[in-house]
């Protein structure tokens, strides 16, 4: 898919998940975590269009099942409940008796179906939610349209991570500024599709759920499906994007004349929201970005750098600040693509270490010092045809081994 640009969408300082018109969110602490918020409520004013994408594990958790419901059933959705600290998932029937009461009791507080309800979880698999601190949560915690809401509301979703991932871009539709807000957790078993990644996208812009849900699924391969930290995949993990009509554009389709903007918005705020999550891997210290050009197709120029960012050699190599390229070039050689070895040529950053197959002599200490820097560059150049991709991960480090090492303890 091309992402075509425009001078109207532009990120905005306003990151937060409350932005576009009617939203409000809270976040709280209920005691499913010793301290820490736990507890978090997204609402629109009126019933929002949705679409949604969802973990491809085979185990798939009970709030996901009861989420992935209400998107292909209603199309619509005014509010999703999320808890931290537990996963809810592998929990069989009780599991789903427990995302189900999350449901009817978030609707009850708020007055609407529960079918108009999402509900995520995140934390521990395998373990029964405790459902005492969560029914009186959901009574305490109050919505509302301010910064500190949206802030509680990222806050309380988070597990592994370091920081909040929040993010917002504007553009303008028949006239009319229309605001698309995200706010993502997630840092490791980052595998799509999907991953252990929560991603929740608001906008005001007026959009059937049909549409939507193809602008979401075009716009996913690029972003949320190009990141990885671990090579797991877990078993919760979706992106909600809903859709309140609240800006009063003329309803958006494919054919619109302001489409492009709109499908660039959202490819903009779900590319800064995937890349937030791999920059925050558990225990990275390095953004790892490859771009290919030159395969014969885009999905094969995005597998490729998949394979890359993704590899642990070329991730302890980043780790070490080490200008390893042979652990690139053995990366892309088992990625499954097609690929002419004597063609391909490699840069670190802007240094240039392989052309047509051979090595070229460069510098241990220039690539040294760049390869110390937050955020590494590795370009692939197959010269064999029109597809290009690019991929985000990060570098494998100690810190990593104790996190999952200790994650139950």
């Amino acid at each position: 898919m091309m992402i075509t640009k425009t001078s109207n969408v532009k990120r905005i300082s306003r990151k937060n998940i409350v932005s576009p018109k009617g939203f409000k969110a809270a976040g709280i602490h209920c005691g499913l975590k010793y301290r820490k918020s736990d507890l978090a409520l997204l609402v629109s004013e009126v019933p929002a269009n949705v679409a949604g994408v969802f973990t491809t594990n085979a185990f798939q958790a009970a709030p996901l099942l009861v989420t992935k419901s209400v998107v292909k059933e209603t199309g619509k959705m005014q509010a999703v409940l999320i808890n931290s600290g537990n996963a809810n998932a592998c929990t069989g029937a009780q599991g789903m008796k427990d995302a189900l009461e999350m449901q009817q009791l978030a609707a009850e507080k708020l007055g609407i179906s529960p079918n108009l309800v999402g509900v995520a979880s995140t934390g521990v698999i395998g373990e029964l939610l405790n459902m005492e601190p969560i029914h009186k949560g959901i009574q305490k915690i109050q919505p509302c349209s301010t910064i500190e809401g949206s802030i509680q509301f990222s806050q309380a979703i988070l597990t592994t991570d370091t920081v909040t991932k929040n993010v917002a871009y504007s553009t303008v539709i028949d006239g009319k500024e229309v605001v698309i807000a995200g706010t993502a957790k997630g840092s490791g078993m980052i595998e799509p599709n999907m991953a252990t990644m929560l991603a929740f996208v608001t906008t005001d812009a007026n959009i059937e759920s049909v549409h939507l849900q193809g602008a979401l699924k075009s716009i996913t391969d690029l972003t949320y499906n190009s990141i990885t930290v671990d090579g797991d995949t877990s078993t919760n993990d979706m992106v909600l994007v809903m859709a309140n009509g609240l800006a009063g554009n003329q309803s958006l389709t494919p054919a619109h004349p302001d489409w492009e903007a709109f499908v660039e918005a959202l490819h903009a705020v779900s590319q800064d929201l995937a890349k937030m999550i791999a920059k925050d891997g558990e225990g990275a210290t390095k953004l790892v970005e490859t771009e290919v050009t030159g395969a014969e197709t885009d999905a094969e120029a995005r597998m490729i750098a998949k394979t890359v960012v993704g590899s642990p050699l070329v991730k302890t190599a980043v780790f070490g600040s080490d200008a390893n390229w042979g652990r690139i070039i053995a990366a892309v050689g088992r990625s499954g693509a097609k690929i002419d070895p004597n063609a391909i040529e490699i840069l670190i950053g802007t240094t240039t270490v392989v052309k047509n197959g051979t090595p070229v002599p460069f510098s241990e200490e220039k690539l040294l010092v760049y390869l110390k820097q937050p955020e590494v560059k590795f370009t692939v150049h197959l010269n064999k045809g029109l597809g290009k991709g690019i991929a985000w991960g990060c570098d494998l480090t100690y810190e990593y081994v104790q996190i999952n090492g200790t994650y139950r303890t």
